[in-house]
């Protein structure tokens, strides 16, 4: 315990803390960054445990043909930014022992972070298991597992660290429950005393709210890799079922779980609710790291109460985002004219040309300049239905060539420009499939006014017309994407477009309430302290 916190061991396969550290790919890297960078700007005892990955998520382009193709450089500059601890570990994957390099990493003004490397030469074809984040099925990605999980308590036992709580940031790391529950066996308990006495320390945040979408695998593949750990079959198969599932054997090892916002919460009990020992599911909404991502010249003038000058510097961090656009693109956007943001992971689910569904409707605007579009994201490797996304929103583009951009190559530079630049920021997932969203958050920060549907975070955040829109009444069932279509243009053109261009003065209060109603609420800071009240602390 530190200062009377206990200190955790926070476990993700990915971190967002520096467009120059790619080791991330989405939400929940840019999650785990922030949490880190929170806990060391306000003293909170963690140690985060991730991955070294040497070529990082893909870096995806836009080919002449207008699709997106997949690149794999490798980042050698990555290992400029950790230092080398001098300690390895051993995990074995299948029938070899591979040796892990361990880095430390806390360059970013986050608390300390090691990286486990297998890109070693006496590893010979293991060296590659720590090249791709998501870059793997099955056999590969139970390697990635096993060195993120039993690696990671391996490393936490080689550096010495005193350890209270073991928080798995998402099924991908539970294999570390493996390696905890035979150091408990190898003391003398049985199993299940191993488990009982375990579960104290472990907490559990549950993600993706689909079930399909939640990993598992063979009791087999398991097997043959070597992640059985010396549990047996039977232990397995109890702890994850058959298949192993890692989410659920995540929320039956835990004390306690958490979906990430109060609505992720309520649908991931319903969704888990016949998993007999689960753990409770309580909600902790997700937070963002301020000094990460809102402008210091926005929040200096939100504390002086001056909404014209908000207004003013928003203008000005706009032209900074219309210029950086000019110079990826060749593209000079308006500074006068409504710029609508978009940009998140491209899956099907989160319907990213949603708006331009019906042509005729939408395309006046855009002819007009009346409103512009600047997009961004990128799709799964294997997700082809995600790159025809990607692929129809750059023929639009290419279509009004002065009102629609696509940005390539989806990065945290590109997100804290967008969401500080943009003066609205739209969301439009397949309710209720956003865990939280918090894109959406940075952006209301920064006075960009929110229009989404009541799905994530927006149902805790929003009062319409107020700090932003909201659109669909949350609607789901037969009929939804046409529903919701209608229910943005109904909004877009009835609210938002003629308060952004006839009513100024009401877009600048719109604009403070935006900040005033989610700088605290929606912090990592606020997340942080919610996850040591309610989660790190045994009752």
């Amino acid at each position: 315990m530190t200062n009377n916190k206990p200190h955790v061991a926070y476990f993700c396969m990915e971190y967002g803390l520096d467009e120059n550290m790619r080791i991330y790919s989405g939400g929940l890297g840019i999650l785990a960054g922030d949490i880190l960078k929170a806990a060391k700007e306000f003293s909170y005892p963690m140690t985060g445990i991730g991955i070294m990955w040497r070529k990082g998520y893909t870096k995806q382009l836009i080919g002449q043909d207008g699709r997106p193709f997949d690149n794999y450089p490798i980042n050698e500059n990555i290992y400029s930014h950790a230092v080398d601890t001098g300690e390895t570990v051993e995990v074995r994957i299948k029938d070899t022992n591979v040796k892990l390099k361990i880095w430390k990493l806390d360059k970013f003004n986050n608390a300390t972070l090691y990286l486990l490397d297998a890109n070693l030469p006496e590893n010979k074809k293991y060296r590659t298991v720590t090249d791709h984040l998501y870059g793997g099925f099955n056999e590969k990605r139970i390697a990635q597992e096993i060195v993120l999980g039993i690696g990671g308590v391996k490393a936490i036992r080689k550096l010495g660290l005193s350890i209270d709580i073991y928080h798995f940031n998402e099924g991908h790391a539970v294999l570390a429950g493996t390696e905890l529950l035979k150091e408990k066996i190898n003391d003398g308990l049985s199993f299940e005393k191993a488990w009982n006495s375990l579960s104290d320390n472990i907490i559990f945040t549950t993600h993706t709210p689909v079930k399909e979408g939640n990993e598992s695998h063979s009791l087999d593949s398991l097997k043959k890799m070597g992640a059985f750990n010396g549990l047996s079959r039977e232990q397995m198969q109890k702890w994850g079922g058959s298949p192993f599932g890692m989410t659920v054997a995540g929320l039956r090892l835990a004390r306690i779980s958490n979906g990430v916002a109060k609505l992720h919460g309520q649908t991931s009990r319903a969704m888990w609710k016949s998993v007999d020992g689960r753990s409770p599911i309580i909600s902790i909404t997700n937070g963002v790291h301020r000094k990460s991502w809102v402008d210091e010249r926005i929040i200096k003038e939100y504390q002086q109460n001056d909404l014209n000058e908000i207004s003013n510097k928003h203008q000005e961090i706009k032209k900074e985002l219309i210029d950086f656009i000019g110079g990826k693109t060749g593209t000079n956007l308006d500074s006068d004219k409504l710029l609508i943001g978009f940009a998140r992971r491209a899956a099907p689910y989160k319907r990213p040309n949603l708006i331009f569904s019906k042509p005729d409707v939408i395309n006046p605007y855009l002819e007009s300049g009346k409103i512009q579009l600047v997009f961004s994201g990128k799709a799964h490797p294997m997700d082809d239905k995600g790159k025809d996304i990607v692929a129809s929103i750059v023929h639009k583009a290419r279509e009004f060539p002065h009102s629609v951009v696509f940005l390539e190559d989806y990065n945290m530079e590109i997100g804290r420009m967008l969401t500080r630049g943009v003066d609205v920021w739209l969301n439009n997932p397949r309710k209720p499939l956003e865990a939280s969203g918090t894109s959406g958050m940075k952006a209301a920060m920064n006075g960009v006014l929110n229009l989404s549907i009541l799905d994530g975070w927006w149902v805790e955040g929003c009062e319409h017309g107020i700090n932003g829109w909201q659109f669909g009444d949350g609607y789901v069932g037969e009929g939804q994407d046409e529903s919701d279509l209608y229910a943005l243009y109904r909004v877009l053109f009835n609210d938002v477009v003629p308060t952004y261009y006839e009513n100024k003065d009401r877009w600048k209060e719109m604009m403070f309430e935006s900040i005033d109603s989610s700088y605290e609420r929606f912090s990592a800071l606020t997340m942080l302290q919610r996850y040591y009240s309610e989660m790190y602390n045994p009752q």
